[in-house]
């Protein structure tokens, strides 16, 4: 039987991103999965690659932003590509913050992520 990823998998992802449960996150991701990040030196921002690597890239958001929250998140699932949107919201250690709306583009295999494609809109920080 072939393991299927759904929204409500997606969500209880995002859920547990809130609670900055990097383990509860975890959960649907392959160990062989490649993270793009928002921002970076390449056009696509920066490649992370294998669960250890990715679940020490989301500690690193929590821990530069310890308020880091995505807001109002939706999802849906077709076949073997899924797709998130969100608002983001964190403010750094200098009492920067930011809020932006974005979107994760998954791809899926056997019911697992196997690459996340992380987008989100270009905003300057603020004084919180």
């Amino acid at each position: 039987m072939t393991k299927t990823l759904t929204a409500q998998d997606l969500a209880d992802t995002f859920d547990a991103f809130n609670r900055h449960d990097v383990d509860a996150v975890m959960t649907h991701f392959a160990d062989d999965c490649v993270f793009f990040t928002v921002a970076g030196d390449e056009k696509y921002g920066n490649k992370v690659e294998g669960s250890a690597a990715i679940a020490t890239a989301f500690s690193g958001v929590w821990a530069g932003m310890t308020d880091a929250h995505w807001d109002h998140h939706s999802h849906f699932v077709q076949g073997d590509r899924a797709v998130s949107e969100w608002i983001f919201s964190g403010t750094d250690a200098n009492g920067m913050r930011i809020e932006a709306e974005g979107a994760d583009l998954f791809t899926v295999r056997d019911g697992m992520i196997v690459v996340k494609q992380a987008l989100r809109k270009t905003r300057p920080m603020f004084k919180a």
